[in-house]
This record gives C-alpha cells, structure tokens and sequence, in this order.
C-alpha cells in the first residue's frame, strides 16, 4: 500500500468477516493500525463461508471466479501474489447455458472460440461480438481506472474524459444495448446474464455495466484449486494476520458505543471492546440499529424505497456417483428470463418456472468430494422479504432436480447422499440480511456510484461502512475493492495526532 500520509496507530473494530472486511483489515493493519476483526458465527467469510459434510466441502455463497486482475491487484498493493497463496485454473467450458433438452450453448475460454459458437448460432454475430466486447473491454478500462475505486462522495467521480465519451453507456440499457447487436434470443439472454449477478434486470441496468461482459467473455472463468473460492478466504485472513490482524469468531456485535457522537467501541458477548474508529462490513441496515436512532444515515423509509438485488434458495447436495453430462457451472434458462426477473422485481412473489444455476466444484477439484462422489450446488434467484418455509424449499428442490435430470439426462434424485439448504430465513439469521436479501442493492443507475449508501457515517465521528451496501457494490472483485476505498477514506480522515 502505497500513501505519503503518516502512519496511524489508531486501534479499529471490523464488524464481519467478509472479502470487504478483510481488506480493509489488511490495508489499516498494514499501514500501522491496531484491528481486531468481531464475527458473530463460528467460521470467517462472511457470505463467502464454507462448511464439511459426509466427506463433501461446500462453498456457501459465491461461487464465480471473475476479474482475476482484482485479486491480483489486491495481492500486489502488498508486494503479494495471487500464486503466493494459490493455484488458478481457467474453466474450459467456462459455462454452459440450457435452453432445453439436447439444447445448449457452451461459452469456451476465450473469445475466439466463443465468437465461433456464436456465428453457428446466429449469422454475421462473431464480428458484431468483437465489436461489443471492444466496445466493454474500453468500458472496463475505464471503469477500473477512473471510477471503480472511488469513494462516492462527489458527481465529479464520475465526470472523467473517458466517462464522459461513454456518456450514452449511462443513458440507456444493458437490454436495448445487447439488442442493437443480436437479433437471436439466446445470445441476448447469453449476453445480458452477467447483470443479473449486479441485482437489477437487464432494461434497469446502465448499459455501461457491459464491464461485466468483459469481466465475463473477455477475462474468463477461474477456479482457486484446492479449496474453490474459501481457498481466497483463507489467502485474505493468512496475509491479514501475517500484518497483524486479531480474527474472533462467535463475536456477535450486540451495541456500538458512542460518547458525545464520537466511536467508543463496542459491546460483543457482553465484553466492552474499546476502539478509535468501527467499520461495519455487515448489513448497513442493521448496523445502524446498534446505535441512537437520531444518529441514523438512513431511517427504515429509505431502505423501504430502495431496490434490492434477489435472495436465493440455495442447496448443497452431496452425490455418490460421478456426473458425466454436465460441467462446472450450468445455467438452466429452458423457461421465460423475463417472467423470472419480473416475479422478483416487478410483482414479487415465489417464481413459478425460475431460471436457476447449477454447479460441481469436485469437477474441477476432487477434493472437494469424497472419492467416486461430486459436490453439487444449486441456486435459484427469488425476490427477498418471502415466506421461507421447509415445505416451500422442499418443492423447489424437487421442480429444479426433476429439470435437471430432463433436460440433461443426468440421474440425481436416487444419488443424494446429503443436502441443505439455504433461504430467506438464513440470510437473515447468519447475515442480518435487510430482508434476507443475498446481493445488496440492485444497480440501478440511481443505486450507482454517488448514490449509493455513503461509507462514512454524517453524525458519529470514527463510524465507517464497507461492503455490499456500498461502493462500489455487490461480488467479492467489488467488495474487496469496497475495503481498500474505506481504509483509504480513513487515511485520510485520521491522520496521525
């Protein structure tokens, strides 16, 4: 971390252990900072969490590697590398997308290859691809260069030479942007997948967020070998700690002290923990219940108002059979992709035909499954704030699982050895999730860059929000740049006294 500011001795509290958490922790920790970090569950992550089962090791959440130029950025700012910690591999398909039975698209590992599966689908559509992904790769450029990592604080952010040539990317959409170029509606719904991991639907999306696009076609699926995404978890928390960094699990944050609207720590398990300033890599929502009403950002009506990426009904499922007709990750987009994204934000409601997602990590990493066996995650995309019960999830997993194995041929009911699942009422429970929301907010253009939830508290001297809920949003390439951009405001803001 480079910064010609002198060094703090601050001592700070990290409420969570997400990637947004973490990196903070390591950059302060770095530049001289005393940080404990308090997790209120038994295992580090945040969303990001894995758990043992029968032999199978489960990722709980994120499960997309993307944006490998992030990590390693990451690494860097502290003379690191992404090898130092471990070993990526480059998912070749790097996905598969169903539209029905014997009916699928398979995106290879690089552009070439994928600009060839999309002429045979559609004529004329390889150079028209090569041509929009010049188009985002620019736009990506100039996303990480001059916006992404800055705080949002000032519309000038976003006024750049480069922003301001791709002033038409913000006044229309991801939907009628991919339509101008692909008349097919496979490639459509190909193209604008990556956005519904931002939260918002396609036609809602600024069509500058084709950076994702990029992040996706043009950069590539990676896998961390030997561990999946915890593998990164686990990097984060071994550089964390190597700069100092104190990790407490089962440390649920039940208050946060403030004296005179200024930081005094915290009160977790009963234990006052004294500290300078507290950053809270939790749910904002439900950080700012922990202090004085009249000290709020936000009351409970702005939250009301804002749009939110989905929840998700999520199961890990535990085979005892090899799987031969499917890949890494699959998608399964055999029913309507607008009816789906309208019951989660037009007319909120349990969807009828959901669109779902599909993954083996012990495809790619044996590890993670006990010999002869495959680890198997499922997750469909469903509005927050539902009813969440056994008997509602059982139903899912029984329409997904049958779908699966009619459209690919693959047996699965008779081979499941253990599952779980994962709802609405979890996120909330393990996450404090507003509502049980999976995501954040959705990316909407006014839920973009400035006007999002600000990381500095107005009224409490040394509060400090990172994470989803901030800039520069929802995934872990974001959250982790989420945590250098706090660190920084807090450089700034404290300097040694």
């Amino acid at each position: 971390m480079t910064t010609s500011l002198p060094k703090m001795t601050k001592k700070i509290i990290i409420i969570g252990s997400g990637f947004s958490s973490i990196s903070a922790a390591t950059y302060l920790a770095d530049f001289g900072c005393d940080v404990t970090i308090l997790e209120k569950n038994s295992s580090f992550g945040g969303r990001a969490r894995n758990f043992k089962a029968k032999g199978f090791t489960f990722d709980m959440g994120p499960s997309w590697y993307w944006m490998p130029d992030v990590f390693e950025k990451y690494f860097n700012d502290f003379d690191k590398s992404v090898s130092d910690y471990y070993n990526l591999k480059k998912l070749d398909p790097a996905y598969r997308v169903y539209f029905g039975k014997n009916d699928f698209i398979e995106i290879e590992d690089n552009l070439e290859k994928i600009s060839k599966t999309f002429e045979n689908v559609e004529k004329g559509a390889s150079k028209k691809l090569i041509k929009f992904m010049t188009e985002a790769k620019s736009n990506y450029s100039v996303a990480m260069e001059k916006v992404v990592y800055k705080p949002g604080k000032s519309i000038f952010e976003l006024v750049t030479p480069g922003t301001i040539k791709r002033l038409r990317y913000f006044t229309t959409n991801i939907k009628s942007e991919v339509s101008r170029y692909f008349k097919n509606n496979k490639l459509r719904q190909i193209m604008e997948f990556p956005v519904l991991f931002l939260g918002a639907k396609p036609e809602n999306t600024p069509a500058f967020y084709n950076i994702m696009n990029h992040a996706d076609l043009g950069l590539g699926t990676w896998f961390p070998e030997r561990g999946g995404i915890h593998k990164v978890v686990e990097s984060m928390i071994s550089l964390a700690k190597e700069k100092g960094v104190t990790f407490k699990s089962n440390h649920n944050v039940d208050e946060i002290l403030v004296n005179d609207e200024r930081i005094k720590g915290v009160i977790s398990n009963g234990i006052e923990f004294h500290s300078d300033i507290v950053i809270s890599g939790a749910d904002y929502h439900h950080t700012e219940t922990l202090i004085p009403n009249n000290l709020k950002n936000y009351n409970d009506s702005f939250w009301d108002k804002k749009v939110f990426a989905p929840s998700s009904l999520l199961f890990y499922i535990g085979l005892d059979r090899k799987i031969n007709n499917l890949t890494h990750h699959n998608l399964f987009f055999d029913v309507d992709f607008n009816r789906h994204a309208s019951e989660i934000y037009d007319d909120p409601k349990w969807p009828e035909s959901p669109l779902f997602y599909l993954n083996f990590p012990s495809l790619s990493d044996k590890s993670m499954a006990p010999d002869g066996c495959e680890n198997c995650f499922i997750l469909i995309p469903i509005a927050p704030d539902l009813e969440d019960s056994e008997e509602i999830r059982r139903k899912y997993l029984n329409l997904v699982l049958k779908r699966i194995e009619d459209i690919s041929g693959e047996k699965i009911v008779d081979n499941i050895i253990y599952q779980k699942s994962f709802c609405v009422k979890d996120f909330i429970s393990d996450y404090n999730s507003y509502k049980g929301n999976a995501y954040g907010l959705a990316n909407t253009l006014f839920q973009t860059s400035i006007f999002k939830p600000k990381m500095k508290s107005k009224r409490i001297k040394g509060l400090y929000f990172t994470g989803q809920l901030t800039v520069p949003g929802p995934g872990v390439p974001p959250s982790l740049i989420s945590g250098k951009i706090v660190s920084n405001e807090i450089i700034k803001d404290f300097p040694n006294q």
